[in-house]
């Protein structure tokens, strides 16, 4: 009994180091945002909600230099006009500039959730190519190594090019 505990113990020390090696979580890196911004499926939806964008900065060009029109023209005729008429056409002008404001807003909502509804299905199918290239790597855990994600040091491997394989490009 004595010679298997000589036996036993130094073999218990030179095996637990081992399984402490294997019991460490395996640690990979990646540039998410770097990613999203490459993907050419994003890029052609940054280009369709910049047209989108310039067309309604035209529409609101447009309606704020027919305001400006307006006001320069009641302002010229002011003179030539009674009180009540000079306070109707005072009320219009703030009428458009409110629904001018109004517009503003509405197309800025109108972008930001167009964008949203644009760019969240491409963000989680980019998630979803991380967690299988991952999976299929046999890393634990994937970190975020964009400009001020989670990451000090990444040291570990750089999956960036096995992601945009997976994606296609």
């Amino acid at each position: 009994m004595k010679k298997i505990k000589q036996v036993l113990l130094p073999l218990l020390f030179l095996l637990a180091p081992l399984s402490m090696v294997n019991a460490q979580a395996k640690v990979a890196h990646i540039e998410v945002q770097k990613l999203i911004s490459e993907m050419p499926e994003v890029i052609a939806a940054q280009k369709e909600l910049k047209k989108l964008e310039e067309s309604y900065t035209v529409e609101m060009e447009n309606t704020y230099k027919e305001f400006q029109t307006k006001a320069q023209t009641y302002a010229a005729d002011a003179a030539n006009q009674t009180e009540i008429t000079n306070q109707a056409r005072q009320k219009e002008l703030e009428g458009m500039q409110k629904n001018i404001q109004e517009f503003q807003q509405t197309v800025s909502q109108e972008l930001q959730k167009k964008s949203v509804d644009m760019m969240q299905p491409l963000i989680d199918k980019a998630k979803a190519a991380i967690d299988k290239v991952a999976t299929s790597l046999g890393y634990d855990y994937v970190l975020d190594s964009s400009a001020g994600g989670s990451v000090i040091i990444a040291k570990g491997k750089d999956i960036m090019a096995d992601v945009k394989k997976e994606l296609g490009f």
